[in-house]
């Protein structure tokens, strides 16, 4: 089980020099049931950290931490420098920057889905933010273009597929342009092609940033990330040559 935590495409933003998360000594407990105990943990920009741990072993806990959800019963936590606490996040202004810097994808897509088409879903956080129509329309074409989900942008959230669903909350962060991405077991429950499509789509996201039209042609690009390979022939003279060759990015299980 992973929790991958990663800076998305303007991490430039961040400063190299400032942890985005320190946690010390965090604790947290439910009840009786302790699920985090002086944790100590550092997370620089770039990075991209997986936790790994059976059910129950705390990872959705730091990860409702990380997001300002949840704040620990003890210890501290400092997001680019800065407390993360429950006072200064009541700060609207303070509360709106993080939110926007900072994206959870939750485990279960039916927590964070509850707007009634996938459009709106997609579109509520620009609202929230107060963007132009305009920028609106054309940010949640694009994102919903780049998941796949076009087709299903009139659809109820809850009537789709595991796998849609989550892309559907993906995208719903993700149209923000978050700096860090925290995303709680982004596989968990899809079947097979639905999990091939999810980390193929997450590993696209830190490879290279740009439209379609441009990736899909960058040749350079797709050898290195192995969607394409180079096919080697000879020819009579005895000359060998290569040229890029295209195929599926599926897999088998």
């Amino acid at each position: 089980m992973t929790v991958p935590i990663f800076p998305g495409r303007d991490s430039v933003a961040l400063n190299s020099a400032v942890p985005v998360f320190e946690v010390r000594d965090v604790t947290y407990r439910y009840h009786e049931v302790t699920a985090l105990d002086g944790l100590n943990l550092t997370i620089m920009p770039g990075e991209r950290i997986a936790l790994l741990g059976a059910n129950g072993s705390g990872k959705s806990t730091l990860l409702n931490i990380l997001d300002g959800l949840y704040f620990p019963q003890k210890g501290d936590v400092a997001f680019c420098g800065q407390p993360l606490t429950e006072d200064r996040l009541q700060t609207q202004e303070i509360e709106f920057a993080f939110r926007r810097r900072v994206a959870l994808v939750f485990q279960n897509p039916d927590v964070q889905l509850f707007n009634p088409t996938v459009f709106d879903e997609v579109a509520f956080g620009p609202l929230q933010m107060r963007w132009p129509r305009a920028q609106i329309l054309d940010r949640v074409s694009e994102i919903l273009e780049q998941m796949e989900i076009t087709h299903l942008k009139d659809r109820s959230p809850h009537h789709l597929s595991m796998g849609e669903k989550k892309r559907v909350a993906l995208a719903s962060v993700l149209i923000l342009d978050p700096e860090v991405l925290l995303l709680d077991e982004p596989t968990a429950a899809l079947d097979p092609k639905s999990e091939s499509q999810m980390i193929d789509f997450l590993v696209s996201c830190i490879v290279a940033a740009g439209t379609p039209a441009e990736i899909v042609n960058d040749h350079a690009l797709l050898l290195s990330t192995n969607l394409i390979h180079a096919h080697r022939h000879a020819h009579a003279s005895g000359e060998l040559h290569s040229h890029p060759h295209r195929h599926g990015h599926g897999h088998r299980h």
